[in-house]
């Protein structure tokens, strides 16, 4: 069983829910992502999403954007991303992903990329252009290592090609809750309700909504559909933010 199977079990039994905020590696650097990761743990988040910089954006609004090329204006590298995260996950209790290309993963090699990841102390990722046709090998050794592979079904996705998704990802699923790129709404569509309901009749796996939430409503509204709840561009900002406060 993955760290992250644990989790939900734990979550399940308790009554609760998941809180997975996103944070960008390395801005506005990996000391300072560090910093945030042991303040998002000390404060009760669950889980922790942790993107990988990107140069070729993948439905990322456009404050998510802009902290990928601030980072990697700093020349930011993976090894650098996995060396910070192998001194954090010692000092959390909570898992911690990485959304990262399938562009990286490939390029580093699929058992090479798990084996680094793992070592840093990395529970799964979140690989949101792979596409299902050929995620069978890498979704094969991620089962035999215990490492989730979390893929992404969105409102547009068709029911077959979902239940493919479902077939090939674990850990938990990552339903994107609107069409389109990441960034704050100030509404959800209604038929979100809906979709997870479907969707949760076809998989046991948890259920975490992500895109567009970042107010009490959008909690409220899915917390009685959602396993977990993923917050990105509203602590993007903050941490943005704060990064500027401290070099004032």
């Amino acid at each position: 069983m993955s760290a992250i199977d644990q989790l939900f079990e734990e979550l399940k039994q308790q009554g609760r829910k998941a809180l997975m905020p996103f944070v960008t590696a390395g801005d506005p650097d990996v000391e300072f992502t560090a910093d945030v990761i042991r303040e998002l743990s000390a404060r009760g988040a669950t889980m922790c999403e942790v993107g990988i910089p990107y140069s070729d954006p993948i439905a990322d609004g456009p404050v998510i954007q802009a902290s990928d090329t601030r980072a990697l204006d700093k020349h930011v590298k993976l090894a650098d991303i996995l060396a910070m995260l192998g001194k954090v996950t010692r000092d959390v209790t909570m898992p911690i992903v990485t959304m990262v290309s399938y562009a990286i993963i490939y390029r580093h090699g699929l058992e090479r990329y798990i084996e680094i990841a793992k070592a840093a102390g990395v529970a799964g990722a979140i690989v949101p252009d792979l596409l299902v046709e050929e995620a069978g090998p890498f979704s094969e050794i991620c089962r035999r290592e215990d490492f989730s592979l979390i893929q992404l079904v969105t409102p547009t996705t068709p029911r077959d090609r979902a239940l493919r998704i479902v077939e090939s990802s674990t850990g938990f699923l990552y339903y994107v809750s609107v069409t389109g790129i990441t960034g704050e709404r100030q509404s959800l569509p209604e038929e979100v309700i809906e979709n997870v309901g479907w969707l949760r009749s076809q998989s046991d796996l948890p259920i975490c909504i992500g895109f567009g939430i970042s107010q009490p409503e959008h909690i409220r509204l899915l917390s009685p559909v959602a396993d977990g709840l993923i917050v990105g561009s509203a602590f993007v900002r903050r941490i943005a933010t704060a990064a500027d406060r401290s070099r004032a």
